[in-house]
């Protein structure tokens, strides 16, 4: 896969920049040289900032751009400033030349990474959850069963009268996917049982490792798509 690295150069550049000016031409000549999706990417409009009286944020982690990865048209583009917006599942970047945050457009992002660390992919087929919008999922397990994992914030009021009368909650939720199939996993009976595990092996095998669901519900949830990858059946679906 091609990778290409464009923003970081060009964003240090133009933030150190108060204005553009005649001698940051050919600056900008290279940006768009390195970007031949430029006119793809960015196709998704200004961003829209979240009201200053929200008490939180709506994005991942962090409120500040990160330097991450970015996979459009089987291209990687590396150090691209990023933040991914979990209440709205859109991924912004910095515009160097008109200095305002963009909206990359989803359907054309097949994966983006932020520090390093957390990985982003999108899928389709779980339309029937009401928080798959877009179809970012942060991958956690990337093997024959992925283990996936729908970060999501919502808006509440707050219970309070004060400055912030609205409020970001933060909430996840585990998935398993195989094949273009989504099974969302709440319950450690039924996460064994869409494996088509035996709950005897299971629990003798997580008693080895020392891990149970209700202490470490994503350590569970990925050794037991690794516990089902190790045996000798082979894996054909999940188990209804």
């Amino acid at each position: 896969m091609l990778k290409i690295n464009f923003f970081g150069p060009f964003i240090l550049f133009f933030i150190w920049t108060a204005e553009i000016s005649a001698q940051s031409k050919p600056f900008i000549s290279l940006y768009k040289e390195q970007l031949p999706y430029f006119q793809e990417l960015i196709t998704g409009g200004q961003y829209g900032e979240a009201p200053l009286n929200y008490e939180g944020h709506p994005y991942f982690e962090k409120r500040v751009f990160e330097e991450g990865l970015l996979s459009i048209n089987k291209i990687d583009y590396t150090d691209v400033q990023l933040l991914y917006d979990e209440n709205a599942d859109v991924v912004v970047t910095f515009h160097p030349i008109y200095k305002q945050k963009i909206l990359i457009k989803s359907e054309k992002i097949e994966e983006f990474q932020l520090d390093k660390d957390h990985i982003f992919r999108r899928f389709e087929g779980n339309n029937s959850y009401p928080h798959h919008n877009n179809g970012f999922y942060q991958v956690k397990k990337d093997g024959e069963i992925k283990v996936l994992q729908k970060h999501y914030k919502i808006i509440e009021a707050t219970k309070e009268v004060g400055k912030y009368p609205y409020k970001f909650v933060e909430d996840n939720e585990y998935f398993y996917w195989f094949n273009g199939e989504f099974v969302p996993i709440r319950k450690k009976k039924q996460a064994i049982k869409s494996l088509g595990l035996s709950k005897r092996e299971v629990k003798k095998h997580m008693k080895q490792i020392d891990v149970y669901f209700a202490l470490e519900k994503e350590q569970y949830i990925l050794e037991l798509a690794d516990f089902r990858e190790n045996q000798a059946e082979e894996f054909k679906g999940f188990v209804k």
